[in-house]
């Protein structure tokens, strides 16, 4: 929507939601003035995972635009986006930095399973919001032993399955091949895939290799998975060894039909420097319209997400499924905030972050709405699939 737009809707959002807050006196908890909100994120910026680096340029933008359309609820709303390079030590360096040195609300929308993992028991225990984080793993939608960790990511788990059973149903002989990152992240996915499969399926499962964020390259890996003799091949990756595996699979002529996790199906940042002609037939989720997409060439939402993204982002491609998740992340963390009204706590943001009932969100496909409690903070329920074909992805069924 545009931004007078959202503007006017997030006021009657906070009148709805805030009730009698703006009569109530103003509380504040740190980061939080009459005129300013502070909050703070790790992205990386530099290191493995840099392709991931859209996300924080889009939701620092998004932010920007709002503030030049007067902030929420008359405040500017301050983003300060370090770069945690993918690392650990450099994640809890940064989270440190924005909680102890810049004295941040909250930290939101901070990208990557490894990076939050690292920062997820500091933040818990010193009663930090981690809010809308772009992380799908279980141990992210854990309200009783991390009640301070909001996922907003659809589940990796959940998108696993999804594959399993689109198998299931359509490729009922499949012989399936694995990569996947050793850590939550690729294990999570895993998961969700062998559940799926049920036990007599699971067998269907051929090969599976994993690999670790220091690997200069998963070649060795492909080579493995092609020796097994699978017909189809999975991969629950990070973008740059995505689009390295892709690649070798081209490079020794093996045509297995391909599955991409939704963190790697990025035109922009690793299907074209993987090539777009070894990835055609190639099946994905989504949970977001495609801005290239004829189907939506004159959608409002489109429009509007086209050209926030020329005036305030303009080195990034709207095209970019990185940066359009970026763009529903920031939405979703301002929505968060406006909810709020003057009641301006971590407690609140918490409370406020974790009771969506049937929210939108620019930009999301009809039917999908963002909807957690406090026993489930998970915001998504269904996943869309989609093929690849000749230079964009196409949604399949209904």
């Amino acid at each position: 929507m545009k931004v007078s737009t959202l503007v006017a809707v997030a006021a009657l959002l906070v009148g709805a939601c805030a009730g009698d807050a703006g009569a109530a006196e103003r509380q504040y908890g740190p980061g939080v003035t009459d005129t300013e909100i502070k909050i703070g994120q790790t992205v990386p910026y530099s290191g493995p995972a840099s392709a991931f680096s859209s996300y924080g340029r889009v939701m620092t933008g998004y932010f920007q635009m709002l503030n030049e359309s007067g902030g929420i609820n008359g405040r500017k709303v301050n983003l300060i986006s370090l770069d945690n390079a993918f690392s650990p030590p450099k994640a809890i360096e940064q989270t440190r930095k924005l909680v102890d040195d810049d004295g941040v609300l909250a930290e939101v929308g901070t990208v990557g399973t490894v990076p939050n993992v690292a920062v997820q028991k500091y933040l818990n225990q010193n009663k930090i919001p981690q809010v809308f984080i772009s992380a799908g793993g279980r141990r992210f939608n854990d309200p009783q032993n991390f009640p301070w960790t909001v996922p907003f990511y659809p589940p990796f788990e959940m998108e696993g399955a999804t594959f399993g059973k689109f198998i299931l149903k359509n490729m009922p002989t499949a012989k399936i091949a694995v990569l996947y990152q050793n850590d939550d992240y690729g294990k999570d996915y895993l998961t969700g895939l062998k559940t799926s499969l049920g036990a007599d399926g699971a067998a269907k499962i051929v090969a599976e290799a994993s690999y670790e964020l220091s690997y200069p390259t998963v070649d060795s890996e492909v080579l493995k998975l092609k020796a097994s003799g699978a017909d189809t091949l999975i991969y629950f990756a990070t973008p740059k060894f995505a689009a390295q595996a892709i690649k070798k699979a081209n490079e020794l002529n093996w045509k297995p039909v391909q599955f991409l996790a939704s963190p790697v199906n990025s035109i922009q940042g690793v299907l074209m420097p993987a090539g777009l002609e070894n990835v055609q037939g190639a099946y994905t989720t989504q949970f977001t319209k495609q801005a290239n997409d004829p189907a939506w060439a004159e959608d409002p939402e489109v429009k509007d997400y086209v050209a926030f993204m020329k005036k305030w982002v303009p080195n990034d491609s709207p095209n970019d499924f990185i940066a359009l998740s970026g763009y529903i992340n920031a939405q979703a963390i301002a929505k968060g905030l406006q909810r709020c009204g003057d009641n301006l706590t971590r407690e609140n943001l918490l409370a406020q972050a974790t009771s969506f009932n049937k929210e939108r969100v620019g930009m999301l496909l009809p039917g999908i709405e963002l909807t957690n409690s406090k026993d489930n903070y998970a915001p998504y329920r269904s996943l869309r699939m989609a093929i690849f074909e000749k230079t964009s992805w196409k949604l399949l069924g209904e």
